[in-house]
């Protein structure tokens, strides 16, 4: 290994088969950021009620909080490269606590943008820094697993922190719901704070000049841009779900509620799946995963209109819609830790910057579809086709990693 950091700890961490306690902490920590990043939108119209904004409006605070993670983790990343690995950990959580204290006691909309912005920030640095603490903590040949572990808080947080938090604050009021996630937020301190251990080092010191290298590295923006693209195929049809299940598939609003937690923790396993499967070969295992994917989404918009057939896709659907996270983290941080040794924290979060703009590029071209002739039904094939440009990425890359 190139990385002081992985070097370090690997060896401990290969003595046992067990998973180690500070990946639950990492855990704990992404299922609280989860739950925030993706709770807003059920309480979208609650908040625009109660601050006297339109919904519109109220959507800034999805859009707003994704520029936080996209722009400002690469920055922040590099600008704390130096400060201790935990250190910087708990400095993390402080600033999630704080930003969703300061949304739960917000007197205008402007003071509720800027606790969302604050929290992005903690965001994207928290999962690019997290992905390399995580592939610290295990042998070599378990680092994907590692990874998709922590990320495994994420996906849970959306089959149940998101329900529950919205519950929480349809009777309680949206403030009550950021106040509950602030308390996530103090445990995920605490988990971090005794679990994760001191030797977790940096990587080796490289300059502010040279750590922005990464986004002049060839082989490291075909890697983004396979994020982008593999990961933004999904949200094309992700993000208009619920009402391609009620106007396509005709299902019912409580049972629509019912297939998304069963789409939830397909989501689950397959973040689980798919980080075992992308060990040892994450650019062959990804490959693979863009192609079921693509084919998935495809069959989709045959069997969405039959109420069993289609549930059947879509749960498949979801297991490969968060597959491939571990598996491009990992596939990042081997080609800094190749190519720009002590870059490995910024490119991971580039990638997470990467993850949001497909966010942004599925949701956009997916409202593009809706919109247009073409309708609700063609968003799973739009979907696919972008899906599809991750593989033509994908095999280029494999193709560069052969000469």
């Amino acid at each position: 290994m190139k990385s002081t950091t992985y070097a370090t700890t690997a060896t401990v961490s290969s003595t046992t088969k067990k998973i180690p306690a500070a990946l639950w902490a990492l855990t704990i920590s992404a299922f609280g950021i989860g739950t925030t990043e993706f709770v807003i939108v059920g309480l979208l119209p609650t908040v625009a009620s109660d601050l006297n904004i339109s919904i519109p409006s109220a959507g800034l605070l999805v859009s707003l909080y994704a520029i936080g993670v996209a722009i400002g983790a690469p920055v922040l990343t590099a600008l704390t490269s130096n400060i201790h690995r935990k250190k910087l950990l708990i400095y993390l959580m402080l600033m999630f606590i704080i930003g969703n204290g300061l949304a739960s006691i917000a007197p205008s909309f402007t003071t509720l943008v800027i606790a969302r912005i604050i929290t992005g920030f903690a965001h994207g640095v928290f999962f690019s820094i997290g992905s390399t603490i995580a592939a610290a903590l295990v042998p070599a040949d378990k680092r994907a697993s590692a990874i998709s572990i922590m990320f495994t808080g994420l996906t849970v947080a959306i089959v149940t922190g998101v329900p529950f938090g919205t519950f929480i604050g349809q009777q309680f009021g949206w403030r009550a719901t950021f106040i509950g996630v602030a308390l996530l937020g103090i445990i995920g301190l605490i988990s971090s704070w005794i679990l994760v251990p001191d030797q977790i080092k940096n990587e080796e010191k490289v300059s502010l000049k040279d750590q922005f290298k990464v986004i002049t590295n060839g082989r490291l923006l075909l890697a983004f841009l396979m994020t982008a693209l593999g990961y933004g195929g999904t949200f094309v049809a992700f993000t208009y779900l619920s009402p391609i299940l009620q106007k396509i598939t005709g299902l019912s609003e409580a049972m629509v509620n019912i297939v998304l937690v069963l789409y939830g923790i397909a989501i689950a396993i397959g973040n689980l799946v798919g980080g075992k499967v992308a060990n040892k070969k994450p650019l062959k295992a990804l490959l693979w995963m863009f192609v079921l994917q693509t084919i998935a989404l495809l069959v989709f918009t045959f069997t969405a209109s039959d109420p069993v057939l289609g549930i059947i896709t879509l749960f498949i659907m979801g297991a490969l819609s968060f597959s491939n996270v571990p598996g491009l983290q990992l596939y990042v941080v081997q080609l800094s830790e190749k190519y720009l040794p002590g870059t490995e924290d910024v490119a991971s979060a580039f990638n997470i910057a990467a993850f949001n703009v497909g966010i942004a590029i599925g949701a956009y071209a997916g409202g593009l579809v809706v919109e247009s002739s073409l309708g609700l039904e063609a968003t799973p094939w739009v979907g696919a086709l972008l899906v599809a440009a991750a593989i033509v990425v994908t095999l280029i890359s494999a193709r560069i990693s052969r000469k």
